[in-house]
């Protein structure tokens, strides 16, 4: 498989694939051993994440909304399993590297960023979809659509009179436009 084809790894493995699952170990088991290590473990507490986190993965590879992220769901995978196990241990460990010690929450981690930066570039692109389809619409739905959502809404009486239409007739076109926008987001 190609180097870009992690969605297909991750696919191709969630149906039983042992040569995608060796492919994924291959792949990004240097990711998950270097998380671990990062928190400071000793080597066989970050042998016990590295394991954790595979088996973590076999639990919800079918669940993965993105699996073309597998990388960062290790990662994020690979650090929970990391602070449970010092937890578990109450450990503590001292140093004078700043960097160490300024490693942030579960909430404002690097990995927490990366992935929350990635949902505002999904979102994003989602939105882009969603006015490029709006803007397919016939102009008669778009002006309808926008009526609707202006704030403070104007009355349907208002808007039949805008746009020349019977009152009764507002709702089955929104419906009608509605469809149409979602038939375009599809496509």
């Amino acid at each position: 498989m190609e180097p870009d084809d992690t969605g297909a790894l991750v696919t191709a493995a969630a149906h039983g694939d042992r040569a995608a699952w060796t492919a994924l170990v291959d792949r990004f088991g240097r990711l998950v051993w270097a998380v671990a290590r990062a928190h400071q473990l000793e080597r066989a507490d970050a042998e016990e994440v590295y394991q954790m986190t595979w088996l973590r993965l076999t639990e919800h590879i079918d669940r993965l909304k993105q699996p073309e992220r597998v990388a960062a769901w290790l990662a994020t995978t690979a650090r929970n399993e990391s602070l449970m196990v010092i937890r578990a241990g109450g450990r503590l460990t001292v140093t004078s590297d700043p960097w160490l010690l300024d490693r942030g929450t579960e909430e404002s981690s690097p990995e927490r960023a990366l992935l929350d930066a990635e949902d505002a570039a999904d979102d994003a692109r989602r939105i882009r979809r969603v006015w490029a389809a709006f803007e397919r619409l016939p102009d008669r739905c778009q002006q309808l659509l926008r009526l609707l959502v202006t704030a403070p809404r104007p009355s349907y009486a208002e808007i039949g009179a805008l746009l020349g239409i019977p009152v009764g007739s507002i709702g089955p076109n929104r419906a009608r436009c509605l469809d149409r926008l979602r038939a375009q987001v599809a496509a």
